[in-house]
């Protein structure tokens, strides 16, 4: 049982690897990108849907519930940032509504789409099932939130440069946090503070996309581990975590939305 147990556990731990088993750096997940992009395809189809079908007299109960979503996060950007941009509500907007949908992939049951996957894959394609690798949070694939978060990185430079000047950017890389009145001392700080500038913004990405992983990837061996109880079992511990994990999906989403949000914040505001 611990060896059916374990290959149960790495089978669906395993991504459908463009690769196949070698991997590799160039390799692709093509489950994490294919659900992503799905998902992506989903939030614009609806949201575009209830602008074409906005009605002021007789507002449906979709279009409220998009208004409640947009209300709260314009609150937000409103809140935090402080500057004049026509980017950064939509894109607060974008990573909310996507990164929920991501991690709300976790909700469904851990073996229905994996075993969907297999029967396609057999009846089709004539693959042998344990050959048949899907999984479907793509918020739990490690390379999926860091490259999310890199190009939360490359808006910050966007942002200091476009706010700053690329002069002024350079000189805040190489005057802050440290300062000096003497241009002797400015030049020998200028290395420290360009290594600590370096430091600060390299932790952003990495935080924002470790953060988002462990908590959506220990989510999912949760419910992994849960599936391998028998049934009772199954509906006792899973429902309850199931509801809580309501709560997991949509904070996680917030935080990434609002930690955007305030490092864009700080790339426009002068130290």
């Amino acid at each position: 049982m611990a060896s059916n147990a374990t290959d149960y556990i790495k089978h669906h731990l395993t991504f459908w690897n463009s690769a196949h088993e070698t991997g590799g750096f160039w390799s692709l997940h093509i489950d994490t990108f294919s659900i992503s992009l799905l998902l992506g395809f989903i939030f614009l189809a609806v949201f575009a849907g209830v602008a074409r079908g906005a009605s002021l007299d007789k507002p449906g109960r979709l279009q409220l519930f998009v208004e409640i979503v947009i209300d709260m996060v314009n609150t937000q950007v409103k809140e935090v940032f402080h500057a004049k941009s026509k980017v950064v509500g939509p894109l607060a907007l974008t990573i909310f509504c996507w990164v929920f949908l991501m991690n709300f992939m976790d909700l469904f049951p851990v073996d229905l789409f994996p075993m969907i996957a297999q029967w396609i894959g057999f009846t089709f394609f004539g693959m042998e099932p344990h050959h048949v690798f899907l999984r479907v949070v793509p918020s739990a694939d490690v390379n999926a939130t860091f490259a999310m978060s890199l190009s939360v990185m490359i808006l910050i430079i966007a942002f200091s440069i476009k706010a700053k000047g690329v002069g002024g950017y350079t000189k805040e890389l190489l005057t802050a946090p440290f300062h000096a009145s003497h241009p002797i001392g400015a030049i020998i700080l200028a290395p420290v503070n360009f290594v600590f500038q370096m430091v600060e913004l390299v932790a952003k990405p990495i935080s924002l996309s470790l953060r988002l992983f462990g908590n959506m990837y220990s989510g999912e061996l949760i419910f992994i581990l849960i599936a391998l109880l028998p049934i009772g079992a199954q509906w006792v511990l899973g429902a309850p975590w199931a509801i809580f994990h309501i709560l997991i999906i949509t904070l996680q989403a917030f935080v990434f939305m609002m930690l955007t949000i305030v490092y864009l914040s700080l790339a426009v505001e002068a130290h």
